[in-house]
């Protein structure tokens, strides 16, 4: 199921970023999914969903990005990851 959200702006918007009303949109959920990815409201899972990725094609994105899907709390948490790989 999806729910559908209006979400006014300034056309002058898409005039400056020359972009049209589709390319801003997909935009503005990839946006909100590194947000709420990296806030670690959503999985990647969910975050692809909303950005209308795959999984792969996500985590690609945040690579290029320069965000990590990798995330520790503490130098411990890291170091504890390690020696169990």
């Amino acid at each position: 199921m999806h729910a559908n959200v209006n979400v006014q702006f300034p056309e002058e918007i898409l005039l400056v970023l020359r972009k049209d009303k589709d390319e801003f949109a997909i935009e503005m959920k990839r946006a909100a999914a590194i947000k709420y990815f990296k806030e670690r409201k959503l999985s990647i899972g969910q975050c692809s969903e909303l950005a209308e990725m795959t999984e792969e094609e996500f985590i690609k994105y945040l690579g290029e990005q320069k965000i990590s899907i990798f995330s520790f709390d503490s130098d411990e948490e890291l170091m504890q990851d390690i020696k169990n790989a």
